[in-house]
Parts: C-alpha cells; sequence; structure tokens
C-alpha cells in the first residue's frame, strides 16, 4: 500500500486527507466507488498535524464525516502521486503510443512500418508530452512532435457516415474525434466525413455498429 495525500482548497479553506495511492486513482477515475480515508480525521495541513475545525468542515462540505469528506477531496481535488508511480503511469503511456504508431504509422518515404524501438526513441528525443486522453485524439499532435525527429505519418482511411437522427446523440463524440466535415440533413440525420487511423478500422466499425444498433450508413471514400 502506498499513502499519499489529497488535497482540496473551499474559498479560503485548505483541507488534506490520507488516501492510498491506488485506491484513490480507482476512484477519482471513476474506476472504482470504493474509497475508505487511512485515518479518521481531515486537516487543514497534514505535515503540521492540524486537524481542521468541525464548523469549518460544515460550511466547506456541508458535513463532518471523513468518509464523505474524503471521496469529495479526491474526486474533486488534487491527488500527490509518488515518483514510482508517476514513471509508471510514464512508461504505460509510451507503450500506448509505440503500440498505437507500430500498427498505424509508416515510414512516408518508403511505405514501410516503423519498428517499436525507432517509434520509442523518436518519443525521447522528441520530448512528446502524452495526455491523459485516448492516443486516437491526440495523433495530430503525436505526430507533428515525433516528425521533428523522423519521418512518419499515419496510415488513415476516409470514411462517409450517414447517422439517422435517433442515434446522432448516442454517437456523435465518436464521431467528433476523427470528424472532418459534417452537415445536419433536413431530416435530422447527420452526415459526417471522418478520417480515421487504417489500424483501428474494425473497432471503430464496431463501436459505431453497437452504439447505432448497425442503423448507420458508411461509405468508403478514395482519395
Amino acid at each position: 500500500m502506498t499513502e499519499t495525500v489529497a488535497r482540496i482548497k473551499k474559498g479560503s479553506l485548505h483541507f488534506e486527507v490520507l488516501v492510498d495511492l491506488d485506491e484513490a486513482l480507482k476512484f477519482k477515475k471513476g474506476e472504482s466507488d470504493y474509497l475508505v480515508p487511512l485515518t479518521d480525521k481531515i486537516f487543514e495541513n497534514i505535515k503540521r498535524g492540524d486537524v481542521a475545525a468541525k464548523n469549518d468542515l460544515e460550511i466547506a462540505f456541508g458535513t463532518t464525516d471523513s468518509n464523505v469528506i474524503a471521496k469529495e477531496i479526491v474526486k474533486k481535488g488534487e491527488l500527490e502521486n509518488d515518483q514510482a508511480h508517476r514513471e509508471g503511469e510514464s512508461d504505460r503511456k509510451i507503450k500506448q503510443v509505440v503500440d498505437f504508431l507500430s500498427k498505424n504509422a509508416v515510414d512516408p518515404r518508403t511505405g514501410n512500418p516503423l519498428t517499436p524501438e525507432r517509434i520509442k526513441t523518436a518519443i525521447e528525443e522528441s520530448r512528446l508530452v502524452i495526455k491523459n486522453t485516448p492516443i486516437e485524439s491526440q495523433t495530430k499532435e503525436i505526430i507533428d512532435k515525433i516528425s521533428l525527429v523522423i519521418p512518419i505519418k499515419i496510415e488513415t482511411r476516409k470514411i462517409k457516415i450517414t447517422v439517422p437522427a435517433v442515434q446522432t446523440g448516442k454517437v456523435y463524440g465518436l464521431l467528433s474525434q476523427y470528424r472532418e466535415k459534417e452537415n445536419w440533413l433536413n431530416d435530422g440525420s447527420l452526415e459526417v466525413i471522418v478520417k480515421i487511423p487504417a489500424g483501428i478500422t474494425l473497432e471503430f466499425y464496431d463501436k459505431l455498429n453497437s452504439m447505432t444498433h448497425g442503423s448507420a450508413l458508411t461509405e468508403d471514400i478514395t482519395e
């Protein structure tokens, strides 16, 4: 178990609570509903051992229940990650990018795939900052940065998709990640031109068909 501090500021008041790092991260990301603080005290400053006044807790959180307060602090506040965890997260994100690019990227001079080792070296040399969002949604930024080090491009497919009006709300978030052009038709349906990495084509179609119950019409566009 790794202990860490979660903190939040409410107006001029500061609150801190001691929690388990892995448990808190899962709770903050919405991967778990379980979170119990490692102490029943809420602090103004843990290092000094200054316990928050009950009156301040009532004002800030509407309760003095440490379990309820801890959950709000973790969910809405800042979580102190230890160095080992930060390094582990960084390694995980780099691996995701390497896996994605080794499947979807090529050397534009030859059309040949790039090796995972070359991609990883380029990531390190370019000092790429990888966000905590799906790799597909930050592809352009990643390619722009890495292309300063090595020639690289993503193999893509352009597809026209027409979604019935009743399904547009469910699928709009997915389509907007890859949208090049959109057109709302008179009957409320949505026509979108998307450009997606070729390597995720099957996964994309699976998501699209699941969300629209197979009602979306698709057409490949040759460039």
